[in-house]
């Protein structure tokens, strides 16, 4: 038991006592960064995976996605990409959204990419810029990248 709390006492912060799907007592503010398409079918499903769970335990994630992420917006590409060992990206893209998950599109990348406004609108998404990247480097906590 010592040797445990000595060990847990080197971690920033303990998982031990915590309940999945309990709200953290710390919220943090999550910045997601993906760069991956259908190309990927898995890991381009996992900011929208992982950003969900983290909403769902308490904390606060915006999604950028740029690159070949874009295209993920579009509806056809939305409905035909299924991840190794989850449910199809269409099955998870409607508890992003239920639990307000902000998602941004790099506006070069889709303007490279044919993706249009109308393609952001029925996920609420928005066409970022570097200026919008940089405004949510500063006010996350933390920022993954996938």
């Amino acid at each position: 038991m010592i040797r445990k709390t000595f060990l847990l006492s080197f971690l920033p912060f303990s998982f031990v006592g915590k309940k999945a799907g309990r709200p953290s007592a710390n919220k943090l503010k999550i910045f997601m960064k993906s760069a991956w398409g259908s190309d990927d079918p898995t890991k381009a499903a996992f900011p929208f995976l992982h950003g969900t769970a983290l909403a769902e335990a308490g904390h606060e994630v915006q999604i950028f996605l740029l690159g070949e992420a874009v295209n993920l917006m579009k509806e056809s590409v939305l409905n035909a990409v299924t991840p190794v060992g989850w449910p199809p990206l269409k099955e998870i893209m409607p508890k992003v959204l239920a639990n307000n998950i902000q998602i941004y599109a790099c506006g070069a990348c889709c303007r490279a990419r044919s993706v249009v406004e109308a393609d952001l609108e029925s996920k609420r998404a928005k066409f970022g810029n570097p200026q919008i990247f940089v405004q949510l480097t500063e006010w996350c906590d933390r920022i993954i990248t996938e």
